[in-house]
């Protein structure tokens, strides 16, 4: 295609777009000055624009495409469903082969005990189904009290009222008056951040337990009969990419434990493959009650995300003798279900997982500590598996951070899109996820880039 046509394409898409669609999490004014992004095609790790431009992928879509783009024994699978079984769905006694195949494939890589699934389309709509069935479970076990559904500060598990309200992303919530009544936070165990916090010097391991007790700290409030439910990421992502210290977890379970609360697991971001193993709960030796999983499924290829019921919780419900009024129209859709079931093929054919863990995953994080840990900008490089971040400040010794009006997470974004990398601001923490399929070499590309571009921003703020 000539450099004109796709100039006057480019064009004509942007005013349709400016035109006619509302982009998410997006400044919409802003962006009809700006003109948006068209992405065009995409194949293993890089995607390619209306321009002709092409553009190196860090973040795997949004932390979703693990076997990379243009995988064709996906796209035949969905061709397949979809000549086959276009759409049926669940309700009125029925299934179809796909879904009742996927779900059985589920129970074989789930941590032990889930081996009942039920099916959604996105992170968001998993997680308020898992609230839902919370709930439930707490009436059929005749304890209607317990209502309050408890989370972490920096939680992200989606954009439904229920789930937005779970979420610790304070901004998220007054636009639509939330959050609802009944969800109450707890401290993130964001060591990092600990100093800042008025945590003074702690080492991180006594801040893991520091901050798991503040979880029962709030129980105690709260009443252990009101508090149904605490829910967290094994890693939390859209928060920050904020890796517990290795004593967080083991205090955490016991406290659930103690007080009966049922721990729910958001593997939406780290399910599939990303920390080393097929799910963050096996990363961490967490024992979940109630698993949501979603992204990683289907590698993005197709809308789908599911629930999976532990021991206790999975038996209440399938026994309950009575009918589960809940469910989506697209629940467990044939063609979805038949994407993601040779999506967890071809990631146990290619060994993505153990790759991730013994392979590209040491290797990732050793370049992105070499690359970054004694740069004058970064305070912090942390990372595991194929999760990386660099935290930007002005201070290393101090562990402070810039003003949130300076926004110099953005302005290295900025840098890193100009170049050709697409790699996430969080605050002024960068983030990359590649797709779980990326090559050593491509690794390289990808930190080169990143590098440039917080060199860049160094110089910007007069730090380097």
């Amino acid at each position: 295609m000539s450099t004109e046509k796709s100039h006057n394409l480019t064009q004509y898409w942007r005013t349709l777009d400016a035109a006619h669609h509302i982009h998410p999490f997006t400044n919409t004014q802003a962006l009809t000055r700006e003109g948006v992004r068209v992405i065009t095609r995409a194949d293993g790790v890089y995607l390619w624009d209306s321009d002709g431009r092409k553009i190196i992928d860090g973040m795997a879509g949004l932390w979703c495409v693990q076997v990379g783009y243009g995988n064709a024994e996906l796209a035949e699978a969905g061709y397949d469903a979809l000549k086959t079984l276009p759409y049926y769905n669940h309700f009125f006694k029925t299934s179809n082969p796909w879904t009742i195949e996927l779900a059985a494939k589920l129970a074989t890589v789930l941590p032990a005990g889930h081996s009942r699934v039920l099916f959604a389309n996105s992170g968001s709509e998993a997680n308020d189904s898992a609230l839902k069935l919370i709930r439930y479970y707490w009436n059929l076990r005749g304890q209607t009290n317990k209502k309050i559904h408890l989370s972490r500060d920096y939680a992200y598990h989606g954009v439904t009222f229920a789930a937005a309200s779970l979420s610790g992303l304070t901004p998220m919530h007054p636009q639509w008056d939330l959050p609802l009544p009944g969800f109450e936070k707890v401290p993130a165990p964001y060591w990092f951040g600990a100093k800042a916090a008025g945590y003074g010097d702690i080492g991180p391991e006594e801040f893991g337990v520091l901050i798991a007790q503040k979880l029962e700290e709030k129980i105690l409030e709260l009443g252990p009969g009101n508090v149904a439910s605490f829910s967290a990421e094994p890693v939390q992502g859209a928060g920050g990419v904020i890796f517990p210290p290795a004593s967080y977890w083991p205090e955490v379970e016991r406290i659930c434990r103690k007080y009966d609360v049922l721990l729910h697991l958001d593997e939406v971001i780290t399910g599939f493959g990303r920390t080393g193993e097929w799910f963050g709960a096996q990363t961490y030796a967490i024992a979940a009650d109630i698993l949501t999983m979603a992204k990683g499924l289907s590698s993005g290829y197709q809308p789908i995300s599911a629930i999976s019921l532990g021991a206790r919780m999975g038996e209440a419900i399938a026994t309950a003798d009575e009918e589960l009024v809940h469910g989506f129209t697209y629940s467990g859709h044939p063609v979805a279900s038949a994407v993601a079931l040779k999506n967890l093929e071809v990631m146990e054919k290619a060994a993505l997982v153990p790759r991730v863990k013994s392979q590209i995953g040491p290797y990732f994080q050793r370049r992105l500590r070499e690359m970054f840990v004694d740069h004058p900008l970064v305070g912090e490089v942390r990372g595991l598996g194929l999760l990386g971040a660099i935290e930007l400040v002005p201070n290393k010794p101090q562990r402070s951070f810039f003003p949130r009006d300076l926004d110099a997470g953005t302005q290295c974004r900025n840098y890193c899109f100009e170049s050709g990398l697409i790699m996430r601001a969080i605050r002024d923490t960068m983030v990359l996820a590649p797709p779980l399929i990326v090559t050593e070499a491509e690794v390289e590309e990808m930190l080169t880039l990143a590098r440039n571009a917080v060199d860049r921003t160094a110089r910007d703020l007069g730090k380097l």
